[in-house]
């Protein structure tokens, strides 16, 4: 009972001295709001990312030919960094065949999902007269298309099994595409044949697709007129055009529900991978990464930073500490005659200490609170404003009330002392 009745005594002290109360609390107040707000717009922005690197295939591996090399630094993401000559080309031996991802995807049936494939064909330009549209011309496979590419079809269809088996001479183009050849009207683009230019030569596609350009992933300043957009042939026609059977020094593999830990499957993957294959090449070898890695060495980095900012911030918090402890020294010298009244009807030096600790515990709690409310609303203002979905981080607002509230007890410790030790005769008799 006697603590609540500490608690309601502090209470009404912040009533009665209510613009002394504030800007003691001021200190407090700032701090708390400054690093929520700095944690909530830290934590909005994480949780925006890793739903975007999510939507690229955070649990995708990445699997890819490499120079073997006595310097090469692995490092904690799974990506690696090579240093010292490099050969500029591969042979045909150190490529990766689809007979070898046959036997990759029969081996972890039960992990890998689908294998996304692509053949990269190079720069080019459609041209019809004075019309023209800029392209890049990649041949793919329908998982490529489905999974990475992740295409909206405006109209017309995808490839059939047909078109990719017999690698048919047929395209997906983008919106931009009709908007430059065919002035947007997709009805006339499906079905028309159209000349590329790649390098030095004419090659003829026949359009049986219309997908939707997204354009928020275009970084260079170019008009839409200009902008170069993929072409998209099936995979079987892009190896057509480089003269060669399929072969790939990277491909993207698509991992299930059952793999829980991408980080070990990668290496049972390069193992399985660099003993069956890759064995006797002296050159190259297998490696892969994948972008979970990434996320979490991401989300560890905005977190770091998060918290050296929140840190800085906090400084304030030392600072209003400070304030807390001068105006209860103050409060202190203000009550002395109460002080010494009851400690001469009996009041022990614990509980003048309780009062004081609890008086400047509900101080900081108070403005705590009052940080925290601010804190989240401005966290959530800059994140709305930056473009993210706001994320209040309910951890770090419990920490920092319970934070407040330790400094109240730090700094409340010293004045409460000093009022305990005070002689009740000299306290009665102080002007």
């Amino acid at each position: 009972m006697l603590l609540l009745d500490n608690i309601i005594l502090a209470l009404n002290g912040v009533r009665a001295n209510k613009m002394r109360s504030l800007l003691t609390m001021l200190g407090i107040i700032i701090g708390i709001s400054s690093v929520i707000a700095i944690m909530t717009v830290g934590t909005s922005m994480t949780a925006s990312m890793n739903e975007t690197m999510s939507s690229f295939g955070a649990n995708n591996i990445t699997m890819g030919v490499s120079q073997k090399s006595s310097k090469k630094e692995t490092m904690a993401n799974g990506m690696r960094f090579e240093f010292g000559p490099r050969k500029q080309n591969l042979s045909d031996a150190d490529y990766i065949y689809e007979s070898m991802l046959d036997t990759l995807m029969e081996e972890y049936e039960d992990s890998l999902e689908l294998c996304l494939l692509e053949c990269s064909v190079g720069d080019a330009k459609a041209m019809d007269g004075e019309l023209y549209a800029n392209v890049d011309v990649k041949g793919v496979n329908d998982p490529m298309l489905e999974k990475e590419e992740d295409l909206t079809i405006l109209a017309g269809r995808l490839f059939t099994e047909t078109d990719q088996k017999e690698g048919r001479k047929v395209c997906l183009v983008s919106d931009y595409f009709c908007n430059n050849m065919f002035k947007g009207d997709t009805g006339k683009a499906l079905g028309s044949e159209i000349s590329v230019l790649i390098g030095d030569k004419y090659y003829y596609y026949t359009i049986v697709g219309v997908y939707e350009y997204d354009a928020s992933g275009n970084f260079v300043s170019t008009s839409e007129e200009d902008t170069r957009t993929n072409l998209y042939l099936p995979l079987m026609t892009g190896f057509e055009y480089n003269h060669q059977d399929p072969r790939y020094s990277q491909v993207t593999l698509v991992t299930n529900s059952s793999v829980t830990d991408v980080d070990t499957f990668m290496k049972e993957i390069e193992t399985f991978m660099n003993r069956r294959f890759y064995r006797n090449n002296e050159s190259y070898e297998i490696s892969c990464s994948s972008m979970s890695s990434f996320v979490e060495e991401l989300t560890s980095t905005m977190s770091t930073m998060s918290m050296a900012i929140s840190f800085i911030a906090g400084i304030s918090l030392l600072v209003g500490g400070i304030g807390v402890m001068n105006i209860m020294l103050v409060s202190i010298q203000e009550r002395t005659k109460e002080i010494g009244t009851r400690k001469a009807l009996g009041a022990t030096n614990a509980s003048i200490r309780v009062q004081f600790i609890v008086e400047a515990m509900v101080l900081c709690f108070v403005g705590g609170i009052i940080g925290v409310v601010l804190g989240v609303l401005l966290g959530t203002i800059l994140s709305q404003q930056m473009g993210y979905e706001s994320s209040a981080p309910v951890e770090a607002i419990a920490f920092a009330v319970a934070f407040s509230m330790a400094i109240g007890v730090f700094f409340g410790y010293y004045p409460a002392n000093k009022a305990a030790k005070m002689n009740p005769v000299d306290a009665l008799r102080y002007e």
